[in-house]
């Protein structure tokens, strides 16, 4: 049904672009907050048995850089509707505006009811978590606050009002917010860059260590200098630490052990959350293990704090059998 005051208007080319604009970038938008807030919580209440720490901050990271991105552009695209509008009431009406808000109403409501129904089916199998809940209620407040909105923009009630200029003010808050919050969670940019340099230090230690023990498998001795791993046709150098690019420290203790020691910026997984969750020794807590980039499990074998480091390893002859020529 038309306004009184309004009659059909046909679209032209850029009322197209605009309204289409504003809506894919409306969805990008709240795919990115919702996804944000999910990274937050699992953060927040991390699982031992499935903790991918890497692919959280790698989550976080794109997440915020789309919103920062996408919210601008989100909000001007808005305010140009609306100016249009509120020159041209008829431009209320247009045919796509009205397919583009039924579609958002449409999707919309699809997520808000996947969204009970999980929620009551957790509930009946007794599995209605905090951590599960909070990402249910993210959910349903971001979707929601964006069925209500559109709803009542097509019922015209948002024309006579200031009510857009206040959502658009409430949006960049949110956003805001939620981006902001990740300081606090997650950390800095600059605290981000320090884990990764973590991160790399223990992959290069790994790599180091097994390539020690190649090297004692294959001649029975072990490298008095990591200099004798390097390898001219596997072309294996010996890293360096990626903040520094000094070499690592290696000293032969016995003829089958060695330490292996690094400077690190930050405690390991295992600390931090261990003083988050409050968590004792015989508590689980998540930890980086590196697997092909995978964080997970239960392993303190490269556990530290921050500061220096050495790593203690001994050679069992019994798991790692010398290679006879």
């Amino acid at each position: 049904m038309h306004l009184p005051f309004q009659k059909p208007a046909s679209s032209t080319p850029k009322d197209v672009f605009q309204h289409m604009l504003m809506i894919v970038t409306l969805y990008i938008g709240v795919v990115s907050l919702i996804t944000l807030l999910i990274q937050y919580v699992d953060v927040l209440f991390p699982d031992p048995l499935n903790f991918y720490y890497q692919g959280i901050l790698d989550g976080i990271r794109m997440s915020s850089s789309t919103l920062v991105v996408v919210t601008p552009v989100f909000l001007l695209m808005s305010w140009l509707v609306q100016k249009e509008i509120t020159d041209e009431p008829e431009k209320h009406e247009l045919r796509i505006r009205k397919w583009l808000m039924y579609l958002t109403l449409f999707i919309a409501s699809i997520t808000i009811i996947i969204d009970l129904i999980q929620l009551v089916y957790n509930f009946y199998s007794g599995e209605l978590t905090t951590k599960f809940a909070l990402k249910v209620m993210a959910v349903l407040i971001v979707t929601g606050a964006v069925f209500i909105y559109y709803l009542w923009d097509l019922r015209g009630i948002w024309l006579k009002t200031k009510a857009p200029k206040y959502f658009a003010w409430g949006t960049v808050a949110a956003v805001l917010f939620a981006i902001a919050s990740g300081f606090f969670i997650v950390g800095s940019p600059a605290q981000q860059r320090l884990i990764r340099f973590d991160d790399q230090r223990v992959s290069d230690l790994q790599n180091l260590q097994s390539q020690i023990i190649n090297h004692w498998t294959q001649k029975q001795i072990l490298p008095a200098t990591l200099d004798e791993l390097k390898d001219s046709i596997s072309g294996f150098v010996p890293p360096l630490d990626p903040s520094t690019n000094q070499p690592y420290s290696y000293q032969v203790v016995t003829p089958l052990s060695f330490n292996l020691c690094a400077t690190f910026a930050l405690p390991s997984l295992d600390k931090k959350f261990g003083k988050q969750t409050g968590a004792t020794s015989n508590y689980p807590t998540p930890v980086a293990i590196q697997n092909n980039g995978y964080f997970g499990g239960f392993d303190l074998n490269w556990s530290h704090d921050a500061g220096r480091k050495c790593f203690e390893r001994t050679i069992d002859p019994q798991l790692y059998k010398p290679i006879k020529p």
